[in-house]
């Protein structure tokens, strides 16, 4: 079986625990991201196998009809908006997902981003090897208050910690959200627009979907304070289509500490918001962490084997496999 793994940015996929049981597998591994669907095409011509690393490749039907050989996906981790099960299931593509390791890694990232924004971290480490002893003085954590955005699993590990550094943490979502808040004993505010006006900052931990695109405004942004930080390590789409860059010129909110970005790679520097003094910028670095990569491209491994032995497991769309090829 002729085996493609996309977005492979690191080369990780080979040295994950598991890897040797594809030998004697053709397996092909991308580094890049192709965003043109003709050219992504024409580099999966020959699979039989496509693991898809996270969000990183939409699958649509125009990309799915040109591949007449594919016969499996093996997605990494539960999601699945981005490929056309219709589709798939049209072809006999069989799709196979497992989501697998914890949510850990996004929650430290986000505390990575305030910490290095309230105190300053990499312009002092870069003053420091020009020759600059403390070119800045930073703000305390204690006493302020944190904003939750959606109080799920990532959001409720971020507020705990912030009750570690002695923060105030207030919460505002939906109402599984507001309800989970109360029962921690954290602050639920009278109003949507007293939550952006008194958070010194607003972490943003909302899964995107077409309910919650758009979901943080421009009027949102246009209300917190000057000194405020907002942070976003879940999806860009959730902030209006060009809000962000245009609140931060305006100066409300401060600053932002931002993991995720509407396209991605971003490469070359391509960004409005990589221009802003007042924006931290990182390459979504929520999820890039060994032991999580190890855990889904070993479930995808699995899934694959279990299909060539003629028992698919975690079968996302089990119509395809009654489709004759």
């Amino acid at each position: 079986m002729k085996i493609a793994v996309l977005d492979d940015y690191q080369d990780v996929f080979r040295t994950v625990p598991g890897f040797e049981k594809l030998k004697g597998h053709d397996v092909v591994v991308f580094h890049d991201t192709e965003k043109d669907i003709t050219k992504l095409a024409r580099r999966l011509q020959d699979a039989d196998a496509v693991v898809l690393t996270q969000q990183r490749s939409p699958f649509p039907r125009a990309v799915i009809e040109k591949l007449p050989k594919l016969r499996l996906i093996a997605q990494t981790g539960s999601h699945k908006d981005h490929f056309d099960i219709a589709a798939c299931n049209e072809k006999g593509i069989v799709i196979a997902a497992k989501g697998g390791g914890r949510l850990n890694s996004t929650a430290e990232i986000t505390w990575g981003l305030i910490l290095s924004s309230f105190r300053h971290i990499p312009q002092e480490t870069q003053q420091l090897k020009q020759g600059v002893w403390q070119a800045t003085v930073g703000n305390t954590l204690y006493g302020k208050t944190l904003g939750i955005y959606a109080l799920g699993k990532i959001g409720a590990m971020v507020a705990h910690i912030g009750t570690a550094f002695g923060m105030k943490v207030m919460c505002w979502g939906r109402d599984g959200s507001l309800a989970r808040a109360r029962e921690a004993g954290y602050e639920v505010p009278l109003s949507r627009a007293a939550f952006f006006e008194s958070a010194d900052i607003v972490s943003l931990h909302i899964p995107l979907d077409g309910n919650t695109l758009g979901i943080i405004t421009a009027a949102d942004l246009a209300r917190m304070k000057p000194t405020a930080l907002l942070v976003n390590t879940s999806r860009a789409r959730l902030i209006e289509e060009g809000a962000l860059v245009a609140a931060l010129e305006r100066g409300r909110p401060g600053r932002a500490a931002i993991d995720v970005y509407e396209s991605e790679p971003v490469v070359g520097g391509n960004h409005p918001l990589l221009k802003l003094p007042n924006a931290l910028c990182t390459p979504h670095l929520g999820y890039n962490v060994r032991e999580l990569y190890e855990a889904l491209y070993s479930h995808a491994i699995e899934n694959i084997l279990a299909f060539v032995s003629g028992k698919p497991a975690n079968v996302l769309n089990p119509e395809a496999l009654t489709v004759r090829r």
